[in-house]
């Protein structure tokens, strides 16, 4: 098992080195050359800033069982076509039964704001989230193990 992070402004990326250095798990942390990241622990592996470019470099490296930190909906679906393990940055383990839902919402979103009808804010990151998402990760591995 190896843990992969969509790190290109992941708000948990620090968790995540934390959760793999604490079960001795291998990390990667994938990014663009926009984003400065260095890890103590875990290998950081920089690609260019095309789009997708980090979603590839991950699917193209990952094992059957893996675990990938992603907010990316697209690459969590090609994530468990690979038979691995998709978790989003709130701790939402993604699986089979709720992909759907949330690549349709994705695109239903992309669609409205395309047409200017729906401008959605982010709300700023709660530190609750953060909790939440290292519990879930903890499990996974946990489970996984």
């Amino acid at each position: 098992m190896k843990i992969f992070v969509d790190a290109d402004g992941c708000p948990v990326v620090n968790i995540a080195i934390d959760v793999a250095k604490e079960f001795s798990v291998p990390i990667t942390l994938v990014k663009n050359y926009s984003h400065i990241l260095s890890s103590d622990y875990g290998e950081v592996i920089t690609v260019d800033n095309s789009l997708d470019s980090a979603d590839y470099y991950i699917v193209n490296h990952l094992s059957e069982g893996d675990i990938v930190i992603t907010q990316d909906n697209g690459l969590a679906a090609m994530v468990l076509a690979k038979k691995a393990y998709p978790i989003n940055q709130n701790g939402l383990l993604i699986d089979n039964d709720n992909i759907q839902w949330m690549l349709s919402s994705r695109h239903i979103n992309r669609e409205l704001r395309s047409r200017g009808i729906y401008a959605s804010k982010v709300k700023k990151r709660d530190s609750s989230k953060d909790i939440v998402f290292k519990d879930s990760l903890i499990r996974l591995i946990r489970s996984l193990k």
